[in-house]
């Protein structure tokens, strides 16, 4: 049955490695680049900019550690298939599990910025009528299938790159004069300026400049799909300098148009530079790019998280009706697309609600455990690859600056809160699997016996 899966997974592939890099863009830029930057910039300053430096690097050893597993053995379970050959049953189980809860808290809060979003254009519609139109219409991205699914989320790559382009020559255009208005940025002079609320606000900033990298899991997925499985880490690569040039390029304008400290909560730190411009339809426009950026990787969250609950079942760290599938000519996992639906419609509720802070700590806390999968990555991935001297150095900065950002949330009050919630989840999915090691035990030994 293993070496069945194991040849059904290594089937042949629909997608172009560039198709990957525009999918990797597409699921990448959301919410939490758009919005949450603007909290890293007020704790920061403008070594916000080293801070998504080192969050991209980061980003990179993870997702080559991630390519290579995938290309020597590629697996529709990804990151927590591996983590089980690496380590056992437990680690595989706790992977997926730990990953399942993060994206759903994640989904929930980009389905309700999006929604709050909307209601620049229809005040008066309730907000949980937006948020109910646009997790129906995720669903149906859902069911489009891989092979669409791509050609979607590639498109929505473009549009959200074109919105941030847009924006870059539009502040091009101001700090040379063509447009009216007066840029009120500076060019730090000193150390002590750069890191302006000094070695703890930059600390604390990382967080939000990983989250803005969050969705590298999705492009593992997918790489499943690559005609040729060994071109992953080249997407990866072309992926990673493509945003790195998007996010540096952007904020850096973005703080020589308005000094750091005019920058606000929730707001876009586009949408604020440009405030002082008489440009009455960009707040429109990018209002729009965001949406459809929250919209992309809320569709690319629902696919990852249905795909990884359908290999928990079929390795039996779920319950086996969620790999049942439909017998028609798409097949779809109708039970698994339904639990993520039921977690879908709580997490809404939730962030319906719950008091602004308090969910703003449970997606901090989603925030943390995806970190903590990508720094579980990093220790087995060279169990399963052979590793050269080069990815030896690589997995040690990765593991420094991963554990650099979780450490980071206990040092500011907006995000402390979330790293206590997050070691709550580990702490449940760790007494599970107290609990199911004994059962797992007796099949090791029924199966041993059976075995001639």
């Amino acid at each position: 049955m293993a070496n069945k899966s194991s040849n059904k997974n290594k089937g042949e592939g629909h997608l172009a490695w560039w198709q990957l890099s525009l999918i990797g863009v597409g699921c990448i830029i959301g919410t939490g680049f758009f919005l949450a930057s603007s909290m890293a910039i007020q704790m920061t300053g403008p070594s916000v900019i080293l801070a998504f430096i080192l969050a991209a690097c980061a980003t990179y050893i993870v997702f080559e550690a991630l390519a290579k597993m995938s290309a020597k053995d590629p697996q529709k379970g990804t990151f927590r298939t591996y983590a089980k050959k690496a380590y056992g049953r437990w680690a595989g189980f706790s992977s997926g599990w730990v990953y399942w809860c993060s994206e759903i808290l994640i989904i929930g809060s980009q389905l309700t910025a999006i929604s709050l979003l909307t209601k620049l254009w229809f005040p008066s519609v309730r907000l949980w009528i937006f948020a109910l139109i646009y997790a129906i219409l995720g669903l149906l991205v859902l069911f489009i299938g891989a092979k669409a699914f791509g050609k979607v989320e590639s498109f929505f790559a473009i549009m959200k790159i074109a919105a941030i382009f847009m924006f870059i020559i539009i502040a091009v255009l101001a700090l040379t004069g063509v447009l009216d208005g007066n840029p009120k940025g500076e060019i730090p002079k000193s150390l002590g300026e750069f890191f302006s609320k000094g070695l703890f606000g930059f600390w604390s900033a990382l967080l939000f400049a990983f989250f803005a990298h969050g969705g590298i899991e999705v492009m593992g997925v997918m790489a499943i799909h690559l005609k040729k499985k060994e071109d992953a880490p080249k997407s990866g690569k072309v992926m990673l300098a493509l945003l790195g040039l998007i996010y540096v390029t952007s904020l850096t304008l973005a703080l020589l148009l308005i000094p750091y400290n005019e920058f606000k909560d929730k707001k876009s730190p586009f949408v604020t530079a440009l405030a002082d411009f008489d440009l009455d339809f960009f707040p429109h426009v990018f209002t729009a790019a965001i949406i459809i950026a929250g919209f992309s990787t809320m569709s690319a969250s629902l696919f990852s998280v249905t795909t990884i609950l359908t290999t928990l079942s079929e390795e039996g760290d779920a319950p086996k009706i969620f790999s049942k599938q439909t017998k028609r000519k798409f097949k779809m996992p109708l039970p698994a697309i339904a639990l993520t639906s039921l977690g879908l419609i709580i997490s809404i509720v939730t962030s319906l609600v719950l008091p602004n802070k308090v969910y703003e700590y449970i997606t901090t806390a989603a925030a943390l455990l995806l970190l903590y999968n990508w720094f579980f990555i990093l220790t087995f991935y060279q169990k399963l690859v052979k590793a050269t001297k080069a990815d030896k150095i690589k997995k040690v900065i990765g593991m420094v600056l991963v554990a650099a950002a979780v450490s980071g949330s206990l040092l500011h009050a907006t995000t402390r809160p979330g790293f206590f919630i997050s070691l709550g989840f580990v702490a449940v999915i760790a007494i599970v699997i107290l609990v199911l090691r004994k059962r797992w035990k007796s099949e090791e030994l029924k199966k041993e016996k059976n075995t001639p």
